[in-house]
């Protein structure tokens, strides 16, 4: 079974020698480059140019410190206060009727599919619970060895197992065969159903840590846990993904601050019964789509969990996030590591920009202002993360060279310190946590540009390389095109603001204009 534990490694392990070391290192480096290399960071003249990389860097740093504080008050005071109540409860007898787990899987690694139906097995075991399984399957093979694993390994155990074969292709109609069989069966309101993905290995002591949160606060409606990443790949793709995670770790216990979290992460997440046998639950999960001006009416490929998550969302309901309980995810490179980058980051970012419009217009009334805010900035991330390379290019060309060195400066420093607050939730210091950081931030936000003018396209490699928006007709070719036109124009206005305001390059006034044109424009 693949390793897995549920603990965060001892200081003194994790801020080992060589990491302090190398961390010494790179802030002499960044220091003396700071000091001795020629940059304009001091340079008056240049002043426009620092104020705005300063000054939105200042903006955004505020919002991470935002999120590290609202993360610490969460995991320090709130979290512990939440668990001994869970606890006590828990110790109490209190239990749920039974817990459901809605799996799904298609065409799995068998190795992979063993460690998750023996993980759910470990589970059921260590807490006595009645369970069932509630396979959406689309492939036979998947079926007969789930099957015999839980006959095997759970003969001496109250553990059910469902199978509802899919009957249309895509993730998400397993999901809503297999939540159409749960209400079928008329699952009480409040069991605890636990969605999860065929690839997704459970801690120890997960429901022991989740399920007494559910009966503990009847206004609870929803979770999600903490989340770790198993990668047989290139070793800098496992360093991206711990770093996201760390990443993730952060930004949803400051959301849970709020009653709230951004995700309800389709690797794991858990509800209340009540909500997931209604028929809107199920056709939001089975046939979520949007009406684009451009695209017109296209369904959700992926992003169940954003789905699930904009339904609790207009319904006003609780969720919140467990930092104790975790699963494991096991991630198979194939092709190169960049490729899988963007294509993930396609996938992540298209969700979000898919469902972000829509929980906008819910407003922070419905939403709370804090996660409402949340999803704004995401919108305006996109832009002011383009804003600082952009401006470095610029200067760099058309000013002085050494506005590269600044740029290059300014990187190392201010990577360095968001790569701090990480480490604190991180389960290993490493030194690429810098670079990563700016290289997704980047790349991301280059990412998001594109899909946002390109919403329909959509491409899961992780289930069969499903594609969806990609058609060759004459209108598809025509709105390919207008996309393209309108990633110019909207980069073109980018550009054009950051130059205006900077005054990297001195655009024509009005009497240029007029001596060229012989028409007054003042």
């Amino acid at each position: 079974m693949t390793p897995i534990a549920n603990r965060k490694p001892p200081f003194l392990e994790k801020w080992n020698p060589k990491a302090v070391f190398g961390i010494a290192v790179y802030c002499a480096v960044a220091v003396v480059g700071l000091l001795s290399l020629p940059n304009q960071l001091w340079d008056e003249v240049y002043r426009h140019v620092v104020i705005v990389i300063g000054g939105l860097g200042l903006w955004r740093f505020g919002w991470w410190t935002t999120h590290a504080v609202r993360a610490w008050i969460f995991g320090r005071f709130v979290y512990p206060m939440m668990r001994a109540t869970a606890d006590r409860v828990w110790a109490s007898g209190v239990r749920p009727n039974r817990v459901h787990f809605m799996m799904t899987t298609f065409r799995e690694r068998p190795e992979i599919t063993t460690d998750v139906v023996r993980s759910i097995v470990a589970e059921v075991r260590a807490t006595a619970l009645p369970a069932t399984i509630w396979l959406g399957s689309g492939d036979a093979s998947d079926e007969d060895l789930v099957a015999a694993l839980v006959t095997r390994e759970a003969a001496d155990l109250d553990l059910d197992l469902v199978i509802a074969r899919q009957d249309r292709p895509g993730k998400r109609y397993a999901i809503g065969i297999a939540l159409r069989a749960m209400r079928r069966a008329r699952v009480p309101a409040d069991d605890v159903v636990v969605f999860m993905d065929g690839d997704a290995i459970i801690a120890p002591g997960m429901l022991a840590k989740c399920v007494p949160l559910f009966m503990a606060d009847p206004d609870l409606q929803a979770l999600t846990t903490d989340e770790e990443v198993v990668v047989h790949g290139p070793r800098w793709v496992a360093l991206w993904l711990t770093m996201r995670f760390a990443q993730r770790r952060m930004a949803m216990q400051s959301h849970a601050l709020a009653g709230k979290v951004l995700t309800l992460t389709g690797r794991l997440s858990m509800f209340r019964g009540n909500h997931v046998t209604r028929s809107e639950f199920i056709t939001i999960l089975e046939e979520d789509h949007l009406e684009h001006w451009l695209w017109g009416r296209f369904r959700f490929l992926s992003g169940d969990d954003k789905s699930t998550w904009y339904y609790m969302l207009r319904h006003g309901a609780k969720m919140t996030y467990v930092p104790d309980a975790l699963s494991l995810t096991i991630e198979h490179i194939e092709g190169t590591g960049y490729e899988r980058m963007v294509q993930n980051l396609r996938r992540w970012s298209g969700n979000m920009l898919r469902n972000g419009s829509r929980a906008i217009a819910l407003g922070p009334r419905r939403v709370g202002f804090f996660i409402w805010w949340c999803v704004v900035d995401q919108r305006i991330a996109i832009w002011t993360m383009l804003v600082s390379p952009i401006l470095a290019v610029l200067a760099a060309v058309f000013v002085t060279p050494a506005f590269a060195v600044t740029y290059v400066v300014w990187i190392l420093i201010t990577r360095l310190a968001q790569a701090m607050v990480l480490w604190c939730h991180s389960r290993e210091v490493h030194l690429s946590y810098p670079l990563l950081l700016y290289v997704n931030q980047f790349v991301n936000a280059a990412v998001k540009v594109y899909c946002l003018f390109r919403l329909s396209k959509q491409r899961w490699t992780n289930r069969g390389d499903q594609k969806a928006g990609f058609s060759n007709g004459a209108v598809d070719t025509l709105r390919t095109a207008a996309a393209a036109y309108l990633t110019v124009v909207a980069m073109s206005a980018l550009v054009l603001v950051i130059v205006a305001y900077s005054g990297v390059i001195h655009l024509p006034s009005a009497y240029t204009f007029a001596s060229l044109t012989g028409v007054p424009w003042f």
